[in-house]
C-alpha cells in the first residue's frame, strides 16, 4: 500500500498536479501512521522470540524488509523530483526579477535575488 502511494506521488509530482498532491499526502501519512504502531506492536508482543525462530516469520521479515528498501527507494526519486522543482522555480523567480529591472535587484541576505523596490531614499 505504501509503495503504491509513493509511486502515486511520484506521478503527481512529476505532472506537478497539487491538488491531487494534497490529497495524497494525508493517505501517506495514515498509511506510516500505521506501519509504525503494526511496528510498535508486533515489537511489543510476548511470543516475538518464538516467531523469531519460525522459517515462515523468517520469510515474511525478509519480503517486509525489501519492500521498505523499496519504499526508501522511491521515497529519495520523489525528494529528487521536489529539489528538481524547487530548482527550477527558483531559475523561473531569478529571471523574472532580472527582467522586471536589473537597477533594483539585489541579493538578500542568504544570496537569493529580490528586487530592491524601496524608492529613491530619504526625503526631507
Amino acid at each position: 500500500m505504501l509503495l503504491s502511494l509513493l509511486k502515486q506521488e511520484y506521478s503527481v509530482l512529476s505532472e506537478r498536479q497539487i491538488d491531487q498532491l494534497e490529497q495524497l499526502l494525508p493517505e501517506k501519512q495514515q498509511c506510516t501512521e500505521k506501519v509504525a504502531e503494526l511496528d510498535q506492536q508486533l515489537s511489543q508482543a510476548d511470543e516475538l522470540s518464538d516467531l523469531k525462530t519460525q522459517n515462515w516469520f523468517i520469510e515474511q521479515v525478509a519480503k517486509l524488509q525489501q519492500l521498505m528498501g523499496e519504499c526508501q527507494q522511491q521515497t529519495r526519486v520523489n525528494q529528487q523530483v521536489v529539489q528538481q522543482s524547487q530548482l527550477v522555480i527558483a531559475r523561473l523567480k531569478s529571471e523574472l526579477l532580472q527582467s522586471r529591472g536589473r537597477s533594483g535587484l539585489t541579493y538578500t541576505a542568504k544570496g537569493k535575488p529580490a528586487i530592491n523596490d524601496k524608492g529613491p531614499g530619504i526625503k526631507a
